[in-house]
């Protein structure tokens, strides 16, 4: 039986109070791969931070790189450019995998056919806008097969073949990768799944921390201007501004 390598890796900015839990998470959630003897690495990009991430990241174990500007989309490439595994497996720095959930990747990545492929999430909040938000893009996610951005699993050759992570973008980097992936599956006759047995636990903290008119705002905007704000970081403002 073939055995594959899989890199982990973590984009951090300013996350020193989640990326523990992340980590740890991520550690245990690796036994999935150790149980079939596949080499595995963890990697941190530490994305400009000004508080205790790479510290953190050191003290985990975690290979440390960095990417200075700020940019989500660059920090997931930084960290792929490190990375030595045949499979890439990315992880943002609010949610924790469980061990059954890498355990779904890496019966996909036996299966043989499957090219690329993220999971169905579950908002770590008893707030309703929370979990209507975690069921809206659920949805949206399986019928078109986009991967949320904060749990993402490729073939590296393929990663690489499609060009990562437009630098353009600021937010939806997710779907225009995933755009590409599917094309790339149709014509090696791949497959691109989204997991859904075992959904991805992550932070609700976007709906905590910003009003339900600053989410309006900028999805009028975005659409208004045909897209052209997922190019301006200070539009993308909840991802950028710091808010944790």
């Amino acid at each position: 039986m073939a055995r594959h390598a899989v890199s982990v890796i973590v984009p951090a900015f300013n996350e020193e109070r989640l990326l523990p839990a992340t980590l740890g998470s991520i550690r245990t959630a690796m036994a999935a791969f150790d149980a079939r003897n596949w080499a595995s690495e963890l990697i941190v990009c530490d994305n400009n931070s000004t508080d205790r991430t790479a510290e953190l990241a050191r003290a985990d174990g975690a290979i440390l790189v960095s990417e200075p500007l700020n940019q989500i989309g660059r920090a997931r490439n930084a960290g792929a450019a490190h990375a030595s595994g045949d499979w890439l497996l990315f992880v943002d720095a609010d949610s924790q995998p469980s061990p059954e959930l890498f355990g779904d990747v890496a019966a996909e990545i036996e299966g043989g056919r499957c090219l690329a492929g993220g999971s169905t999430f579950a908002a770590d909040s008893d707030r309703p806008a929370a979990r209507l938000v975690a069921h809206l893009w659920n949805a949206l996610s399986r019928i078109n097969r986009w991967a949320a951005g904060s749990f993402i699993f490729c073939e590296a050759a393929a990663f690489r073949e499609a060009g990562g992570f437009s630098p353009d973008l600021y937010a939806a980097e997710e779907i225009d990768l995933f755009r590409r992936l599917k094309r790339l599956a149709r014509s090696r006759e791949r497959t691109v799944v989204i997991l859904h047995r075992h959904p991805l636990s992550t932070s609700d903290r976007r709906i905590r921390l910003y009003t339900f008119g600053e989410h309006l705002a900028f999805v009028a905007k975005t659409s208004l201007s045909a897209g052209r704000t997922l190019r301006d970081r200070s539009a993308c403002f909840p991802w950028y501004d710091g808010r944790r």
